[in-house]
């Protein structure tokens, strides 16, 4: 590349990354912003529990399903095209949920984005492995993980702001908006490599000359894999805690149990977004410069979220506020940062070859711990009955104590994961 061109290309990769980015703050937002409307959208659409519950859960099962077409479409459409259509898709399913006259519509809407925004992460990755050096790409990929922690704060607080002046159907109307423009500023931006300008790719010449290992042998070698497994209950049950009080029943907890408004609450669940924003970073400096390794990190986080998880089963409702702050940011930094230690531990099982079939196998998991415990919490919370239309003390202690043992089973299987750095 010739050196008038270079600083062309420097800024235009920075532009597509910066577009990418705000594909996965839509991402984030999407997954996590039950939690602030949920109130008002089980009186709006006369929903229990159960359902509430199984309305968010609509997003987590068809994004697990579409991780692996996601690597299988990125390699025969494009990334550029693929993350372009499914856009329009979870536009389409924004802008449903918020018109949604019955539960049975919102849940297509709610399942239709997450069918959409299931197609970012792995062909922005593929972008990424063509724009940016190796060494590069480790930082970038850091960067994004950040940044996806914006739309778990705007899933807090702004959207609360939001929803209070126009409505919580409004507001998706309008995320349902910016989805489009951002669909329509993919295609218009992004370029699947830079060959597709002329330029080539910082990548070529680093390009490992191993042997490719096909999907299905890809996928029988990491099923059948013993240490594969203990990573992935461990990723189950994590993240079954923090979606599940993150995603949908913290904003619910906050508010008929500590009587917060629903400001308030979003203030206090926004520490969610801090914790993860501060500890994609952390963990990993703290994994690979002070403990050199992998499972001392993931036990240690996994031990804290059982006592944030114990409190909630066990002192429920005498929690202060300042505690109910400290324990927001705890599951942020160990619930929900501490995944990046997990990805990284289970790449690290397998040869680099294996490392896309690896991470999208693993990648199930946590979404289908998510799918599976925001309605079980829901009915549990619906069979303790309700007063004046909010759920009692008593639901709230018996979800919080199934999280608990959530917790406890994600730190037994923590200390069965393989330790992955190699020392001298």
């Amino acid at each position: 590349m010739g050196n008038s061109a270079l600083p062309k290309f420097l800024r235009y990769r920075w532009i597509i990354f910066w577009v990418l980015s705000g594909g996965y703050i839509l991402v984030y937002f999407h997954r996590l912003c039950p939690a602030v409307v949920a109130v008002d959208m089980m009186q709006d659409l006369k929903t229990g529990g159960t359902l509430t519950g199984l309305l968010s859960a609509a997003y987590f099962y068809p994004y697990a399903v579409m991780q692996l077409p996601a690597g299988l479409l990125s390699d025969s459409w494009g990334p550029r095209k693929t993350i372009t259509i499914f856009f329009l898709v979870a536009s389409i399913g924004s802008v449903l949920l918020g018109i949604a006259p019955s539960a049975a519509w919102a849940l297509a809407g709610r399942a239709l984005v997450g069918v959409g925004v299931a197609m970012l992460f792995v062909p922005t990755m593929k972008i990424l492995a063509e724009w940016f050096r190796v060494n590069e790409f480790a930082v970038m990929t850091g960067i994004l993980m950040a940044v996806g922690g914006l739309g778990s704060l705007i899933a807090a607080a702004p959207l609360a702001w939001l929803s209070v002046w126009i409505g919580w159907r409004l507001s998706f109307a309008v995320v349902g908006a910016c989805t489009l423009v951002l669909a329509a500023l993919v295609w218009m931006v992004v370029r699947d490599r830079p060959a597709d300008l002329g330029w080539p790719s910082p990548a070529e010449h680093l390009q490992s000359k191993v042997e490719p290992i096909a999907l299905r042998e890809g996928m029988r070698r990491v099923v059948g894999c013993k240490a594969f497994w203990p990573l992935a209950v461990w990723f189950f049950f994590n993240c079954a805690v923090f979606f599940s009080f993150g995603g949908l029943w913290g904003g619910p907890y906050l508010i008929q149990v500590h009587q917060l408004s629903k400001d308030q609450a979003a203030n206090v669940l926004s520490m969610l977004a801090v914790g993860m924003m501060v500890g994609s970073p952390l963990l990993s400096y703290v994994s690979n410069s002070i403990f050199r390794a992998r499972k001392p990190v993931l036990v240690l986080s996994s031990l804290i979220t059982a006592g944030i998880t114990a409190l909630l089963a066990f002192r429920t409702a005498q929690v202060t506020p300042g505690v109910l702050v400290a324990m927001c940011f705890g599951l942020g930094l160990f619930s929900s940062a501490i995944v990046v230690i997990g990805f990284t531990a289970n790449k690290e099982l397998f040869p680099v070859q294996m490392a896309g079939t690896a991470t999208g196998l693993v990648n199930l998991f946590p979404f289908a711990g998510g799918a599976v415990f925001q309605p079980v919490l829901g009915y549990l919370l619906e069979g303790q009955g309700r007063v004046d239309g909010a759920f009692t003390l008593a639901g709230y202690q018996q979800a919080f104590s199934a999280l608990f043992v959530c917790s406890l089973i994600a730190l037994g299987a923590g200390c069965f994961v393989r330790e992955t750095i190699r020392r001298n």
